[in-house]
């Protein structure tokens, strides 16, 4: 596993240094996007893959103990263990990335993955006023170490886009430093909002400052913007982790979230990791997708190629 990145100093000059292509940032994404297929042989290899790296979420008002433990013996089989048998995986072992919740259902999460026998799959939880990040810093602060303490291995933290937005890059980085102080040995994912910091170089940089900062993941969006994960914004975000990496030689992980459906998205961006940064980032530890009905499609697909036939609703249940 690759050493933690510890963050640096703050870098002003490096940070207003950014510049981006607007019009080969998009002409790249739409060639990953629509010229990027797996041949039939390879396409279940690589949806098994997208599988491990899902951090299967539910994240709705009406979260129950019931729902997040039908979600975490989910999260222990994601796949039927006929069709694994079928395409001769014989398990392994294979599980999500993690399962995601608000900071009151980590307690929930952590022991129905103990009662499914999969106490090795981290819980994530979202914090810091999820998702809008408007409650006051000290609350903010709490919620992180009320989760961490509850068992959560991994938080997911919203940055505060009003700093961002208004170019106060200190703000953004001495905030996010005490956030991943406050993680303690939580692995901290910093949600930059995207489709809310209004243009490519705001999300270059809110990238760059966030992992100056000790950010392990670098993630798009809520899922509760009306722009989440699209290419652009997701090749924009790759290339700086891969700029901080040949400056500092840390590996920062990569999160997409938000409208990633179906197992065809999953493939793309796999293609875009392979391509951008290299297979080693095709490994849960670097990558991960925030998703509740991706794994749904990517079980559906696997057993259409087992089959032939599309499953009917009943027969992929999530339980």
């Amino acid at each position: 596993m690759a050493a933690r990145n510890p963050g640096t100093d703050l870098d002003l000059m490096w940070v207003d240094s950014v510049r981006v292509n607007k019009p080969a940032v998009f002409k790249r994404a739409n060639e990953i996007g629509t010229r990027r297929g797996v041949k039939k042989n390879y396409q279940v290899a690589w949806l098994l893959k997208a599988a491990t790296c899902i951090d299967l979420t539910t994240l709705s008002g009406d979260d129950t103990i019931t729902n997040v433990q039908r979600l975490c013996f989910k999260a222990k089989n994601p796949i039927r263990r006929d069709l694994l048998n079928a395409v001769q995986m014989q398990h392994r072992g294979l599980t999500v990335g993690a399962v995601c919740v608000y900071p009151s259902r980590v307690c929930d999460a952590v022991n129905a993955l103990k009662q499914a026998g999969a106490p090795q799959i981290p819980v994530a939880s979202v914090a810091t006023g999820f998702p809008a990040g408007q409650t006051p810093f000290k609350t903010r602060l709490a919620e992180i170490q009320m989760a961490v303490s509850d068992g959560a291995k991994e938080i997911d933290i919203v940055i505060n886009r009003a700093y961002a937005l208004a170019g106060n890059w200190k703000g953004v980085y001495d905030e996010v430093r005490l956030f991943r102080e406050a993680c303690g040995e939580a692995h901290l994912k910093t949600i930059l909002a995207t489709g809310e910091l209004g243009t490519l170089v705001n999300v270059y940089k809110a990238s760059l400052v966030c992992m100056m900062a000790g950010a392990d993941f670098i993630k798009t969006s809520t899922g509760k913007e009306a722009v989440n994960a699209i290419l652009p914004v997701g090749l924009v975000m790759v290339r700086a982790i891969r700029e901080y990496y040949h400056r500092t030689g840390f590996k920062v992980g990569f999160k997409p979230a938000g409208g990633i459906r179906t197992a065809k998205d999953s493939c793309v961006w796999l293609a875009l990791m392979k391509e951008e940064l290299g297979n080693d980032w095709l490994t849960p530890e670097l990558f991960r997708f925030g998703a509740s009905s991706l794994l749904l499609d990517i079980e559906r697909q696997i057993y259409h190629n087992v089959t032939g036939r599309y499953a009917a609703a009943n027969e992929l249940a999530m339980g």
